[in-house]
């Protein structure tokens, strides 16, 4: 992969608009090389080792499906965690809750939190910090639909989810 981590820092959780049309192409890029080394059989073991937490209510939801279904496919473990952590939260439990998920966990998955406890967890934590990364309101599904139309909507977009955990944690 040739994903630049600057390129990741700007990937907005609502839309496209603040990335150059040359990172949405690099971005695409590293997911159709993806793409071809899932189908050969390649990535199963790229992030073998690797445990990610997965902050949500319901890890049924077809978000949180999407995230461990494509975490899984490249082999890392996933761990679904109810936060208990809100806007009334005191700031130091939120401190002390981030630097713990952060030494137990190689990434974080926020689905349903308020982006400024995202933005906490992602100050304080030492992982890498995603807000909603599955969600069909991230850039990431925006990602997905320049990918073409020569598969489901929701591989694609697993795809494109795999492309930014293997350029984040790998």
């Amino acid at each position: 992969m040739i994903l630049i981590d600057a390129v990741l820092k700007r990937l907005p959780s609502a839309g496209l608009d603040e990335l150059s049309p040359e990172d949405v192409e690099l971005l695409l890029g590293n997911a159709r090389l993806l793409r071809s080394a899932v189908e050969t059989r390649q990535a199963k073991t790229l992030l073998r080792g690797k445990r990610l937490a997965l902050l949500c209510e319901r890890e049924d939801s077809a978000d949180a499906l999407l995230f461990r279904g494509a975490a899984a496919e490249l082999g890392a473990d996933v761990s679904h965690i109810r936060p208990h952590l809100s806007e009334l939260s005191r700031p130091e439990e939120l401190r002390q809750t981030a630097r713990i998920l952060g030494r137990l966990y190689d990434g974080i998955e926020c689905q349903g939190l308020l982006p400024a406890l995202c933005d906490a967890v992602g100050r304080e934590a030492g992982v890498p910090v995603y807000d909603g990364l599955a969600s069909n309101r991230h850039a990431t599904a925006q990602l997905a639909a320049l990918l073409g139309a020569d598969e489901p909507p929701e591989r694609l977009r697993e795809i494109v989810l795999q492309t930014v955990l293997l350029s984040t944690l790998a």
